[in-house]
């Protein structure tokens, strides 16, 4: 797999620097080197651009996509961005795809701002679910439950991400947690912290997500939440920019076929957790899982 990849140095870098670098190193005028012959067709672009955020579901979705396009002829790079940034490429049209829309919830914020800009392709995997997540030995069962435990303190994830917007309007919604805090980190550190409180049995209580593979790995359990503040299932769907399917015919059907379970996602994810590059993960789960990613493909001339 030689696809690039682009690091996030800061949430400080502007769309338009982080992406006009992607365009400078991948990105090909459609008529470059066209000559000035009446032709009737035009050559498909094998250039494309996902962008992804940083979650452990999303990098695994994200480089499973781009390995199965590396195997069609694409020329893929794949772009980390921060979440509002990520939803704001692809509609603009700096990046193609993403296959990281967490919905009706998660980025309900950003789908109503940017829908009307987005070919909406539909859920790539089902089931998924957010709230606050606790170790199974901790007595509480339910938000209501919470008194003092952790020090009044949730460790969270990025600033902004969905779940940690859902966790504001918890604090808000539950008397009970009044004087709690939440306390923004990064998905690594909030996995950090888990770990650590887990090994020497001490309380903890995180934003959490599923699929992922912190519960095949830790005994964990969501909270009850009687008030549904986090929401029922969610569905992770792939969007893409406009004009995708005229320009990148190929690449617009593997995309649309794109549908996995989260069994599937949580085995690339295991692997990454256990020391994996991502692009090695998901080219050993593409090649152990021909018949899927036939499935995907198979309308691919």
């Amino acid at each position: 797999m030689n696809f690039k990849k682009f690091k996030m140095l800061g949430l400080t870098l502007g769309l338009g620097a982080m992406l006009a670098a992607c365009g400078s190193e991948s990105a090909t005028p459609a008529n470059e080197g066209e000559t000035n012959n009446n032709t009737e067709t035009t050559t498909e672009s094998k250039e494309i651009n996902l962008a992804y955020v940083e979650w452990d579901t999303e990098i695994a979705s994200t480089h499973v996509v781009a390995e199965v396009l590396e195997g069609i002829g694409y020329d893929v790079t794949v772009t980390p961005l921060d979440n509002a940034i990520m939803w704001e490429a692809v509609a603009s049209g700096e990046a193609d795809a993403m296959v990281a829309g967490w919905l009706p919830g998660t980025h309900a914020a950003q789908y109503e701002q940017y829908k009307d800009s987005l070919v909406e392709l539909g859920v790539n995997l089902e089931g998924a679910k957010i709230g606050l997540v606790v170790p199974t030995y901790m007595e509480a069962n339910s938000i209501e439950d919470l008194t003092d435990e952790a020090n009044m303190t949730i460790t969270g994830i990025e600033a902004g991400a969905g779940v940690m917007s859902a966790t504001e309007n918890a604090i808000a919604e539950y008397e009970n947690l009044a004087d709690w805090e939440l306390l923004p980190s990064s998905s690594g550190a909030m996995t950090v912290a888990l770990d650590q409180a887990i090994k020497n049995e001490e309380e903890v209580i995180v934003t959490g997500w599923s699929p992922h593979w912190k519960f095949a790995s830790y005994d964990l359990k969501y909270l009850e939440d009687p008030k549904g503040v986090f929401g029922g299932a969610e569905t992770i769907n792939t969007f893409a920019r406009q004009g995708l399917e005229e320009d990148m015919p190929e690449a617009f059907k593997v995309l649309d076929a794109f549908q996995w379970t989260s069994a599937d996602i949580e085995e690339v994810m295991l692997e990454i957790h256990d020391g994996a590059d991502p692009e090695e993960a998901a080219a050993k789960w593409v090649e152990e899982n021909p018949d899927k990613v036939a499935e995907w493909t198979k309308d691919v001339e």
